[in-house]
């Protein structure tokens, strides 16, 4: 439980530093608003509902491809084909800006352990 527990405090400081930083945020919102309009996009075109829209899109973004659902119309392939190739890079680039906050947010918290030890001793 207590490792849970350090697992969500890490993901909010993780959040935290994702929203304080305006590059961070302005590639949170490129993101979301890709999965979003992918997500509508299926829905339309393809006809899916919007959690199988929102599916489709998110797999294949992180470039998965699990193959349960894929595009049906011409214009859904030709879709599906030019937009990974813009959104993988975009999930790319947002993972590795969030793996770089929690690496620093750790550090961080190891500083000041340390510190307080340091102070603790003298």
């Amino acid at each position: 439980m207590l490792g849970l527990l350090v697992v969500f405090t890490g993901f909010g400081r993780t959040v935290r530093r994702i929203v304080a930083d305006p590059e961070s945020r302005g590639l949170t919102v490129l993101a979301s608003g890709l999965t979003i309009g992918g997500a509508a996009f299926d829905g339309a075109v393809e006809g899916l509902s919007w959690i199988d829209g929102f599916y489709f899109t998110v797999v294949t973004l992180t470039t998965v491809g699990y193959g349960d659902i894929s595009s049906a119309t011409t214009l859904g392939k030709v879709f599906t084909t030019v937009y990974p190739l813009i959104g993988a890079g975009v999930i790319v680039s947002l993972v590795t800006v969030a793996a770089r906050n929690m690496l620093e947010s750790r550090d961080e918290t190891r500083e000041v352990r340390r510190s307080r030890r340091a102070r603790r001793r003298s």
